[in-house]
């Protein structure tokens, strides 16, 4: 007569490796360390360093961008425009210094081939 097959409920009585409290703490330190991995590569973006500010004040399309920020503020101040005329006029100012000067908060221009 054949063998009846297992039982769907009936578990093994051996347990794995992985599931071991010391795999566990394995894997907890893996991740902590890739983490740490993590952090290490991208330090300067989580903690900019404090010679990197200055150096946006030698930017010539910041410098633009501020002075036509302003002019754009003075106007509002006025009430020559509105609110979301000022912002209209700000977000163009700002692709008109980076398309003066380059630079900015816009993508990376594109190399020359």
């Amino acid at each position: 007569m054949a063998k009846p097959p297992p039982s769907v409920t009936s578990a093994p009585s051996a347990t794995s490796a992985l599931d071991r409290p010391s795999a566990r703490v394995a894997a907890g330190l893996i991740v902590l360390l890739v983490l740490a991995a993590l952090a290490w590569m991208h330090r300067e973006d989580l903690f900019p360093s404090q010679e990197a500010a200055p150096a946006a004040a030698d930017d010539p399309a910041a410098r633009c961008f501020a002075e036509r920020g302003a002019e754009v503020d003075r106007m509002r101040d006025e009430g020559t425009i509105n609110d979301q005329q000022a912002a209209l006029f700000k977000s163009r100012a700002e692709a008109f210094c980076q398309a003066q000067f380059g630079g900015g908060s816009g993508p990376p221009a594109i190399p020359a081939q």
